[in-house]
């Protein structure tokens, strides 16, 4: 019984683990540039003293998934959607270099620049800050150039490029603030060429119905392993019961 009792246990445990990576993606659906999390069970050797052959299942974090997203025009001069394999490089709280896809960036009340999470967005000399204008435009390699107030268009000035770089699944780890940061003996190699489309967002990766499916078959999941325990205390009980009656 407490063979059973625990089988119960460590199941409903991992399941939660499961589902609260899926109930973070269900409520990232709409998360521009949101990277969907990876849910994978794998079996896991028993350690100590017994047969070698008992294993339990364990949820792993294999990573995140890299299909891309939706890109919606948005007509917006600060919107930018990366192109596959890149990420736009943001300050972080701790002041460390962190990466997204988010590019709905906008200009706060000190002129910095800021992604929509109010994160600083990186450029090649690091935080940048955008003097009063009268128009913004940011080009396909990042540089962003300004009509600056009270000017005419032959004034045109460069504020600044986006620090992009290229990476892949397998070399950025999700940090809990929601941003990527490189994996352990990984540097991020500065992306070429046109890396940014202006005016345009893209959408979160996740997949709204087989998240939904999926909560569903966790919660029931979730449910057995509770009733597999809930039968292993009646069962206790009963045996108890017969144990007293016997004496």
């Amino acid at each position: 019984m407490d063979r059973a009792l625990y089988v119960g246990m460590s199941g409903a445990m991992q399941t939660l683990l499961a589902q609260t990576a899926n109930s973070n993606n269900l409520a990232n659906a709409s998360t521009t540039g949101f990277r969907a999390q990876l849910i994978d069970a794998q079996s896991v050797p028993v350690e100590g003293p017994g047969l070698p052959s008992r294993v339990n299942a364990q949820i792993q974090d294999p990573g995140w998934d890299d299909t891309p997203g939706t890109l919606s025009q948005t007509g917006r001069e600060l919107d930018v959607a990366l192109g596959q394999g890149d990420w736009l490089a943001v300050q972080a709280a701790d002041g460390s270099e962190a990466y997204t896809r988010a590019g709905n960036m906008s200009i706060d009340v000190n002129g910095q620049l800021i992604t929509g999470s109010g994160q600083p967005v990186l450029g090649d000399n690091g935080p940048i800050s955008v003097p009063p204008y009268a128009s913004i435009k940011v080009a396909g390699d990042g540089t962003i150039s300004i009509v600056p107030a009270g000017q005419t268009p032959n004034a045109a000035a460069t504020v600044g490029r986006l620090r992009v770089v290229q990476a892949s699944a397998a070399d950025l780890l999700r940090g809990e603030d929601g941003l990527m940061r490189p994996a352990p003996g990984v540097t991020p190699e500065p992306a070429a060429g046109d890396t940014v489309v202006s005016g345009s967002l893209e959408s979160s990766n996740v997949n709204l119905a087989n998240t939904m499916v999926t909560m569903i078959q966790l919660a029931r999941q979730f449910d057995l392993q509770t009733r597999l325990m809930k039968t292993v205390q009646d069962n206790s009980s009963a045996s108890s019961s017969l144990l007293q009656f016997n004496q």
